[in-house]
């Protein structure tokens, strides 16, 4: 059973009951992150989700772990490209307190500056660590490589001179903007009854004052770049990055099957040709990323700097035969299948619903439809797998990106 309301105010909220369960996780999303900053603020949506958690005028950070750990819930929070999350699980039997908690410190946190000049240390190190996670350098660097230093190439973290001179005012400033009434979602998936969840999002969020809300707009114009660091590592880390579809296409679901079988598991085509049949990689997958407008189809693959020039031509040779000659029958009823029971096992797990279920409704306004959403799997024919190949893999278009210890940076 699924229940939605749109408060006075504008927070809408949607609860997706899940009877037999004996938890819940309950969330606020945010539709912001670092595609919608500026070149000043790049780095502050991570940096707020950080500091949201350092104490309001109730509670001390230490505090309020400690409360969520007495009820034996947890918390945590995240920061994309396009939305801020934040989230508890906790037994049915203590949600009404959890919640309390969790609309505690998002809109009554008072970013201390002692607090604040701690945890900017904590971000310039967890910036020093993303340049030391050279699979997350590459990703970072192939966003960049294909949408410049704007909107989606932004990296999450921002840089660390940004992080080092945000000041209180400016956090408050962009929050007052950013975390309107309009542009947030409260979502609860799990054994909750639902008058219980609408009751207290009316008693912490009802009195969320509606604000003056100027959308931005993410520019989507893309480039074509090749990005290097030459970093003396032990592996190389290539990924190529193809201009693909926006997450309402039509062709959404045939995409994610033509995934399935190019890079998704360990039957796809590149992870049996490039690392079991030539043992060129211990790492190789695709994936796609769709926003509003714009979307990426990615490969990556971790290999050998000796090897790191023949394994590019394995996956590209990998990628040009899939588009030549397109999958098999048994290729797309394992793809269809392996999509579809993905599906139904998110809907057995209370924080994918609640993610799945609040993102839906902050994107699109609408309700999340599982029985719509197995039907259009079912409906995907062979012909639905070739257009979508058609669709992707234009050379042309795509960029490169390249971390490791290499004369030069791969190319296609």
């Amino acid at each position: 059973m699924v229940t939605t309301k749109t408060m006075s105010n504008g927070i809408r909220v949607i609860v997706k009951r899940m009877e037999g369960l004996l938890s819940v996780t309950m969330g606020v999303l945010v539709g912001t992150g670092a595609a919608y900053e500026t070149d000043a603020e790049d780095g502050i949506s991570h940096f707020i989700e950080h500091m949201q958690f350092k104490g309001t005028d109730r509670h001390t950070a230490f505090e309020l772990s400690d409360a969520f750990d007495a009820l034996g819930a947890q918390v945590n929070a995240f920061t994309g490209k396009d939305m801020t999350c934040y989230y508890a699980k906790s037994t049915s039997d203590h949600a009404a307190e959890s919640f309390a908690l969790l609309a505690e410190l998002f809109l009554d946190s008072t970013f201390p500056e002692e607090e604040m000049k701690r945890e900017k240390g904590v971000v310039v190190e967890e910036i020093n660590m993303d340049e030391d996670s050279p699979e997350d350098l590459c990703l970072d660097l192939l966003a960049r490589a294909a949408y410049g230093n704007r909107g989606y190439g932004r990296n999450i973290l921002g840089p660390a001179t940004n992080v080092k001179g945000f000041t209180r005012e400016q956090l408050f400033a962009y929050k007052k903007e950013r975390y309107c009434p309009q542009n947030i979602v409260v979502s609860f998936a799990g054994n909750i009854e639902p008058s219980l969840a609408l009751e207290l999002t009316e008693r912490y969020f009802g009195g969320m004052r509606q604000c003056e809300f100027p959308r931005r707009t993410p520019p989507t114009e893309r480039e074509k770049d090749n990005l290097f660091r030459k970093k003396s590592i032990e592996q190389a880390h290539f990924a190529f990055a193809f201009p693909a579809i926006a997450r309402d296409d039509p062709a959404f679901a045939a995409t994610q099957v033509m995934n399935a079988i190019l890079g998704g598991g360990m039957s796809s085509r590149l992870f049996k040709k490039v690392r079991e049949e030539l043992g060129l990689a211990y790492s190789v997958y695709s994936y796609s990323s769709h926003y509003e407008k714009t979307g990426l189809f990615t490969v990556y693959a971790g290999v050998s700097p000796q090897k790191a020039e023949e394994a590019a031509a394995a996956v590209v040779s990998v990628i040009e035969e899939f588009k030549a000659n397109g999958v098999t029958e048994e290729e797309f009823l394992r793809g269809r299948e392996q999509l579809r029971s993905g599906n139904i096992f998110a809907q057995e797990n209370t924080s994918s619903q609640m993610l799945l279920y609040g993102k839906q409704l902050l994107y699109k306004n609408e309700v999340y439809d599982f029985e719509k959403r197995m039907e259009e799997i079912s409906a995907l024919c062979l012909d639905d797998i070739r257009a979508a190949i058609a669709q992707n893999f234009d050379f042309e278009r795509a960029s490169v990106a390249s971390v490791g210890n290499l004369e030069r940076g791969i190319r296609l």
